[in-house]
């Protein structure tokens, strides 16, 4: 009977360490820009079946908000393994760059230290890139993110179609206008009343122009109580009328991460589906 028990604990042992060995891997990495000169952070996750195999995989750069960091996506979700879940459902790469405090993800023209557009469009890809097997064109990569990072999301795809072939946001400022005084945007572009022209020129909803139909996979999404509710639908307003092609989605929520980590499930599964269509 003793022999039974502990036939049956040795197997248990050996099911735990296989769910564990081959279970999602996260790297912390120091990445450099040059253009900036300073070393940033970012994680990335990577599939179970990465290490034993010797496939491409996709990559999705999953960006934080306004007063986040790289970290924010594997820390402040409910369930605390919820990327890594869901890279190892859809076999994808995340890479969780640091974006700055407030960045916006544009290339600030009066801070040297703020140039994230080229970063995350040219210096991160490249080194993900050269480090890890990855798809390396643009059917083999995507963008989102939340808030901020919503922004950033849609704003480097739309203006780097070259190098993103699918994008998103959730609950992204997508319109920065009607918030000249919040979130330090006018450290980074000059205050509105000041450079309207500079205001104009980098936000979302103005660069619809440089979208042609079927071009960029894009999705994005709201929580209806959400203070982006009405520049994500003027967006997707804007999008039909142009006829691009969306995803769009309103759905019951506000401006945290119990609306965010529900939504990049999504998300990752239309990523998941571009990807596939994109290889076949």
């Amino acid at each position: 009977m003793k022999k039974g028990i502990f036939n049956c604990f040795a197997i248990l042992v050996v099911l735990l360490s296989a769910q564990i060995s081959f279970a999602a891997t996260v790297d912390t990495v120091i990445t450099r820009s040059k253009l900036m000169k300073k070393d940033i952070k970012a994680v990335v996750v990577k599939p179970q079946l990465y290490d034993g195999s010797t496939k491409r995989f996709p990559v999705l750069y999953l960006l934080h908000g306004a007063g986040g960091k790289y970290s924010d996506w594997l820390l402040n979700t409910k369930d605390k393994e919820a990327v890594q879940k869901l890279v190892d459902n859809f076999g994808i790469i995340v890479v969780c760059p640091d974006g700055g405090v407030t960045s916006w993800y544009f290339d600030s023209p009066i801070d040297p230290s703020y140039q994230y557009e080229t970063y995350l469009s040219k210096e991160l890809v490249e080194f993900v890139d050269g480090r890890y097997r990855t798809i390396s064109d643009k059917n083999g990569r995507a963008i989102t993110g939340l808030s901020m990072g919503g922004h950033g999301g849609l704003y480097l795809a739309f203006k780097h179609q070259d190098i993103y072939g699918a994008c998103g946001s959730m609950s992204g400022g997508v319109d920065i206008r009607p918030f000249p005084e919040n979130w330090n945007i006018a450290k980074r572009l000059g205050p509105y009343n000041q450079f309207p022209d500079r205001w104009e020129a980098n936000t979302v909803i103005n660069l619809t122009h440089l979208l042609s139909p079927n071009k960029l996979a894009i999705i994005f999404d709201v929580g209806r109580n959400d203070f982006f509710y009405d520049v994500n639908v003027a967006l997707h307003d804007k999008l039909t009328a142009r006829n691009i092609p969306h995803d769009f989605t309103v759905r019951p929520g506000v401006h945290n991460f119990e609306y965010w980590e529900n939504a990049i499930a999504y998300q990752m599964m239309y990523f998941s589906k571009f990807f596939i269509k994109s290889q076949q």
